[in-house]
C-alpha cells in the first residue's frame, strides 16, 4: 500500500502522517505495539503524573490514545464500507472531561488501547485495494482510509514523543 498523500486528509493531520512514513503501515503498526507497551509501562509507578497543572496525566494520555484509536478505526470502517454519510468530529478535551481514566489501572487503560489496535489491524488487513482508496467526510473534512491508517500510527507515535519529552 502506498503512503498517504496530502490530499488524503486535512492539513492538521499531516503531522501524524509525517510520523508514519512507512509504505507498509500495517507491519509498522504491529512492530509499534511492543515499543508502545514498553514506553507506557515506564510510568507504572507514577500513572497520575502531570508535567504541569491542568495537563493530562499519563493515564489520561493513554486513555486519549485508546479513544482516538477506536474513533479513527471506526472512521476507517465506515469509509471502507462506502457509507456516504458524514461523521461528526470529536473534541478531545470534552471527551477527557467525560472520562475517568485516572480511576482505572494504567495497565487496563493500556490494554484498551492494545485491544483497539489489534481490532483495527484485523480490519485493515482484510481490506481490498479499492477499500483503502475510499474516502469519506469526518469533522467536515475528507479523509481516505489509507490516510486514517497512517494517522493511527502517527498519532500513537506523537503521544509517545510527548510522553518522552514532557513526562520525565
Amino acid at each position: 500500500m502506498a503512503r498517504s498523500q496530502s490530499a488524503d486528509c486535512p492539513p492538521f493531520y499531516a503531522r501524524y502522517v509525517d510520523l508514519a512514513p512507512e509504505d507498509d503501515v500495517l507491519s509498522a503498526m504491529q512492530v509499534q505495539a511492543d515499543v508502545t507497551r514498553q514506553a507506557i509501562l515506564r510510568y507504572a509507578d507514577r500513572p497520575g503524573f502531570r508535567y504541569a497543572p491542568g495537563k493530562w496525566s499519563v493515564r489520561q494520555v493513554v486513555g486519549h490514545m485508546a479513544d482516538t484509536e477506536r474513533l479513527f478505526g471506526f472512521r476507517a470502517l465506515w469509509f471502507a464500507r462506502a457509507d456516504p454519510a458524514p461523521l461528526p468530529g470529536m473534541e478531545q478535551d470534552d471527551w477527557m472531561a467525560a472520562s475517568d481514566f485516572d480511576a482505572v489501572n494504567l495497565e487496563e487503560v493500556l490494554a484498551g488501547f492494545q485491544a483497539a489496535r489489534a481490532s483495527n489491524l484485523l480490519l485493515l488487513r482484510q481490506l481490498t485495494p479499492d477499500a483503502w482508496a475510499r474516502r469519506g467526510v469526518a469533522s467536515g473534512h475528507p479523509f481516505s482510509v489509507r490516510a486514517l491508517a497512517h494517522i493511527l500510527l502517527g498519532h500513537e507515535r506523537a503521544h509517545l514523543q510527548v510522553l518522552s519529552e514532557r513526562y520525565p
